[in-house]
């Protein structure tokens, strides 16, 4: 019973191992100013969608992409990409420097990316650093410059 289990767990193992660097769909945290969850999923081999949901401000905001992967450095584990897309967002004025006063705020805006991912050929993760602007067209209309993150992603 134990052989069996192991070889189980051996066979499970290789096949992760084998498909690390060739994925579909990737799910992880992202860290900046905005913290949150990243789900990319790769519509074609260059495109993808990813959904963020992430906080700042006592709020959330919730973010879709458009992205195009280009590899970058000659090398199979390096992609660089751009895209677009918009977000939704609630946010708490309160104790914040930029607000008006101290009400909620609901915004709709407009999103540019881009940014650097690796994918590990031993492990099934990848990394990524990526700007990310946005600009509110409703709610509290600004641009925001500061949307840098990293975000590390289990891919499958």
């Amino acid at each position: 019973m134990k052989r069996l289990l192991m070889t189980t767990i051996i066979m499970f193992s290789i096949v992760l191992l084998g498909n690390a660097q060739d994925y579909n769909t990737g799910i992880g945290l992202r860290g900046g100013l905005e913290n949150g969850i990243t789900v990319k999923h790769f519509l074609t081999d260059n495109t993808a969608i990813e959904g963020l949901l992430d906080s700042r401000w006592s709020g959330f905001k919730i973010t879709v992409l458009y992205e195009i992967h280009h590899q970058a450095f000659n090398a199979d584990q390096w992609n660089w990409y751009y895209g677009f897309g918009g977000h939704i967002g609630f946010w708490n004025g309160s104790n914040v420097n930029w607000a008006d006063d101290n009400k909620d705020y609901v915004v709709i805006g407009i999103d540019g990316i881009i940014g650097l991912e690796y994918v590990f050929e031993s492990v099934p993760f990848n990394i990524s650093l990526d700007w990310k602007p946005s600009f509110n067209l409703i709610g509290h209309s600004d641009f925001w410059g500061d949307g840098g993150a990293i975000s590390v992603r289990y891919i499958f």
